[in-house]
């Protein structure tokens, strides 16, 4: 049975991808930062009869790493897929939509969860997965970080968004050799707590895409995807 682990899972698009990924026959780690909040939803999923487990994982604190990744290697001894899907979007308040007001404290805590938490994350779990012969890491990005897309406003989510695409790109040429893909997606405006409820995509219709990638037979990697086609960085 292959394993998987999300970040963000117990609400919105993480959870999507997380049921998806359970109904087609993953066992599925779903993280969450509060524990309680992560059982809860779970609870709802196994009476469902999905494998579906709560873990702790606040992509800002190394010690919930560290222990996240300690549980699986002793409960699995692998990870086939870890979707970095943890995000925020902090710049949406009055005064931090322009690049010329943007707030550096909201900038640096935009990075430090959309873009170092998925750093720290890859750097616990991918030495695990080069052990075991391969695996696939998803990053959840955005088009609003897309350099041929690039406009004005949401400086901070673009900017860090951008950076995790180019993550995605140096981890592609550090652990491809080791038979392990990565790619970034682009889940489109979804219907989640960032993306409001004037979103014209279901959660669910966001997942397709990475859960797509993470179960399909012969994955590519280094590339960045949307609708389940690739697009321009």
């Amino acid at each position: 049975m292959k394993v998987a682990l999300v970040t963000g899972a117990n609400r919105g698009l993480g959870l999507a991808i997380t049921k998806l990924l359970a109904q087609k026959g993953l066992k599925v780690y779903l993280g969450s930062r509060d524990l309680e909040k992560g059982q809860a939803v779970c609870e709802g999923l196994v009476q469902e009869g999905l494998n579906v487990e709560a873990i702790q994982i606040d992509v800002t604190k190394n010690s919930t790493i560290k222990d996240a990744l300690a549980k699986i290697k002793e409960q699995e001894q692998t990870l086939d897929v870890l979707i970095n899907n943890a995000g925020v979007m902090l710049d949406s308040g009055e005064g931090q939509n322009s690049v010329l007001t943007v707030d550096s404290v909201i900038a640096m805590q935009t990075f430090e969860i959309n873009t170092v938490g998925a750093l720290k994350t890859s750097q616990a779990f991918a030495p695990l997965m080069k052990e075991m012969g391969g695996g696939r890491i998803i990053n959840i990005s955005s088009g609003m970080g897309a350099l041929n897309e690039m406009e004005g406003g949401w400086a901070a989510y673009r900017m860090s968004k951008t950076a995790l695409n180019s993550l995605t790109r140096i981890l592609h040429a550090e652990l491809n050799d080791f038979g392990i893909s990565v790619n970034s997606v682009c889940p489109g405006w979804v219907q989640t707590d960032l993306g409001g409820d004037k979103a014209p995509l279901t959660p669910e219709e966001g997942a397709r895409t990475p859960v797509w990638l993470a179960t399909m037979s012969d994955p590519p990697s280094g590339k960045f995807f949307r609708d389940r086609k690739e697009i321009s960085w």
